[in-house]
């Protein structure tokens, strides 16, 4: 880069002023601009440079200090959730696959063409642009010009300006003015001048684990964005409600957050080959509709199909184990609960799986996987049992513990150090304690041994039989009509069960389960939330199925400010007015009536005794006004009502209260109603709210209308 006056290239700037040049010699000293780090995503083509949190960036350059003379350090971010390699500078994403992202660790920045964003210089260039800047602070010698090899010309006039001016066009050998080169950009130092959106950060502590499964198709909200972008907005959301309605909790260090991971089985599905076919036989026609369909509506008949829906089972169960093992493995210290979430058909999978968990007796065979995971934790056993107890520092050294040990790959293994020989064994080793692990967790008694062992047919009979029976009694088997699959096990047993925009009601009725025993609940699972919009379409109910005989409205969700919305308290209040209004009306008719009807009957003399005994009897007689005539009687708590076990004994249905303008036309806003939990702050509080209660931490101030 050469750097030259810019007075001879430029004489139309114009000189310093007497006050100027007393501002700048009296701040001469230079001081070191203070880095932060950013990454680099890219959305639609296009690149959008973000800062990473304050108490990211710190950890970042405290390792960048630390580490120059290492090889590469990793640095976990953003909660755990993203891993920083410095050396290579990227950010790869540890739960689920994401395009690697670049990292800068930036000084210097500019203003971008497209946008009012500032976009940062490269290091190696930051880095001159420093050193000019400070030659020009310590020697008080501005409006020097920098021009880089690529014919980018930066100026700086004094510390408060500076310009960067990108080439229209290619120079010719005699170059050309700034001026001539375009719209200036500016150029500022330090990511204090940029006005930058920097965040905080998030609480080191995680008490709570909610895994969060899909609906149809790849896009999960009105924007086409994947679950991975709408988990990430729920846990920003559940960050905002965590300081604004657990702030005691928080000061007084008793909380931290809730951690929410994504769970795809969208593409695992779709890579099966069968969107291939579906191609082959679709006609060409509206070809753009028909893709949506194959690629989003279709997942709902996927799922009804045996051989789809064992995919689609297998991947949702066998991710959350992955990721729940993961998690344990870089969190050894966690020691929370586990929740899980669904939305659309996201939920009927889980519920499905939930239906068919076993509830884990302590019988022979669970004390045998009991000891089986207790005896994996032991690395030090394992290895002396397998003659290899000279490696045991090398296990040490990257604290492989028992967990970690059985999702160890042969590459895992040999970046570790461990020789060919020693790799084999400990592999087959692995193996077979899996497939044992498997057999006993599939297999928990012996009668259910016997049972698969039996005749093909003889099983099928006893299996029409037993559907037969649970139809034809009062409260159907709730596996009724489910697809015929291996539904597998969790590792875990989930807190609570949220289901968002759920059609597990309309299925379940459809399967023929018409009613839910009160006695019901979930195997490994005993805490159940339906919550939905009110405009939902493909929400629906599941208290009138455990309670048919009574009619009520679902619980209303509270607002997560304390009150109701606006309009919502409006047409309530007009609607209580209008009752009033029309019993005051009815009353008065009712009293004219019968000052009328009376009139006559003190005229008749000799009969005036007994025709006011009839008078009063034939009051005393009348039929009791008409219910929606007379005021509307004390309502029963809805939060006491019983709905039996599925939720401990608590309400399950819970309804959104919809925006001012939703209500103006429900129509309109059914597709977004389908799609709004994913920023529903009440939706988030909610979740919150029941995740807390279950270690004793409530908010800091109860909600009107709240259980």
């Amino acid at each position: 880069m050469s750097v030259m006056s810019a007075q001879e290239q430029n004489p139309t700037v114009p000189s310093r002023t007497a006050p100027e040049a007393a501002e700048w010699d009296a701040g001469n000293g230079y001081e070191a601009v203070a880095p932060h780090w950013f990454y680099c995503k890219v959305t639609g083509g296009r690149e959008r440079w973000l800062p990473f949190s304050i108490q990211d960036s710190e950890r970042l350059e405290e390792a960048h200090g630390a580490g120059k003379d290492k090889g590469d350090v990793v640095v976990p971010t953003s909660g755990g959730r993203y891993d920083v390699h410095l050396k290579q500078r990227q950010r790869l994403a540890v739960f689920w696959e994401e395009e690697v992202s670049e990292v800068r660790r930036c000084t210097w920045f500019y203003k971008g063409d497209k946008d009012n964003k500032y976009v940062p210089y490269s290091e190696s260039f930051s880095q001159e642009l420093e050193e000019a800047y400070m030659i020009a602070v310590t020697l008080d010698e501005w409006k020097k010009k920098l021009e880089s090899p690529s014919r980018e010309v930066i100026i700086l006039h004094n510390p408060k300006l500076m310009v960067h001016y990108h080439p229209v066009a290619t120079s010719d050998d005699w170059g050309s003015t700034p001026t001539e080169q375009g719209r200036p950009r500016t150029v500022k130092r330090g990511v204090e001048n940029i006005a930058a959106e920097i965040p905080n950060g998030e609480p080191l502590q995680i008490d709570h684990l909610v895994f969060v499964v899909h609906g149809i198709g790849p896009a999960c909200d009105i924007r086409f964005r994947s679950i991975v972008q709408c988990v990430n907005d729920f846990r920003s959301v559940s960050l905002s409600m965590l300081q604004a309605h657990f702030r005691k909790a928080q000061e007084q260090q008793q909380i931290g957050r809730v951690e929410f991971l994504p769970v795809n089985w969208h593409s695992s599905l779709h890579s099966t080959g069968v969107d291939v076919d579906l191609e082959r036989i679709t006609l060409p026609s509206i070809s753009r509709l028909r893709h949506f369909i194959n690629d989003t509506i279709l997942d709902a008949f996927f799922y009804n199909s045996s051989t789809y829906c064992q995919t689609i089972l297998d991947t949702v169960a066998s991710e959350m184990n992955r990721l729940y093992l993961l998690f344990l493995q870089r969190n050894p210290d966690f020691k929370g609960g586990v929740s899980i979430a669904g939305h659309s058909l996201g939920s009927l999978i889980l519920f499905d799986l939930l239906t068919n968990q076993k509830a884990a007796p302590e019988d022979e065979h669970s004390r045998e996987v009991r000891a089986l995971q207790l005896s994996t934790a032991e690395v030090k056993e394992i290895l002396k049992k397998l003659d290899l107890s000279e490696y045991c520092p090398a296990f040490e050294k990257e604290k492989i513990d028992g967990e970690a040990l059985f999702l160890c790959g042969e590459k895992n293994l040999e970046e570790m150090g461990i020789p060919l020989g020693p790799r084999m064994k400990l592999l087959h080793y692995i193996s077979s304690r899996r497939e044992i692990s498997t057999i006993l967790q599939d297999l928990p008694s012996l009668g259910l041994l016997l049972c698969v062992l039996q005749d093909t047919k003889e099983h099928s009979t006893a299996r029409q039989h037993s559907t037969t029976a649970s139809r034809d009694g009062p409260y159907p088997d709730i596996s009724l009509g489910q697809v015929s699959a291996n539904y597998p096990q969790l590792l875990y047993k989930p807190t609570i069960f949220f289901a968002f925009g759920s059609p597990i009601g309309m299925f379940l009725t459809v399967r023929g389960v018409k009613r839910i025993n009160p006695d019901y609940s979930l195997p490994t699972c005993k805490g159940f939330f339906n919550i939905f919009h009110p405009f939902d379409p493909v929400a629906y109910r599941i208290e009138p199925m455990i309670v048919p005989d009574l009619e009520f409205e679902p619980m209303l969700l509270p607002h997560h400010k304390g009150r109701k919305r606006m309009h919502l308290e409006l047409k309530e209040g007009l609607t209580r007015m209008s009752v009033d209004l029309k019993n005051n009306l009815l009353g008065s008719l009712r009293v004219a009536w019968q000052s009328f009807t009376r009139a006559p009957l003190a005229a008749v003399e000799g009969t005036s005794s007994e025709g006011e005994a009839e008078t009063e009897e034939s009051t005393e007689k009348q039929p009791d006004p008409k219910p929606e005539e007379a005021p509307a009687p004390a309502k029963e708590d809805p939060s006491l009502i019983n709905v039996g076990k599925l939720n401990r004994g608590n309400r399950i249905d819970y309804v959104l209260q919809e925006k001012p303008i939703e209500s103006f036309n429900e129509y309109l806003f059914a597709l977004q109603g389908h799609l709004c939990y994913w920023e529903s702050e009440d939706t988030v509080l909610l979740v919150l709210k029941e995740i807390y209660q279950t270690i004793g931490v409530t908010l800091d101030q109860p909600l009107p209308g709240s259980q």
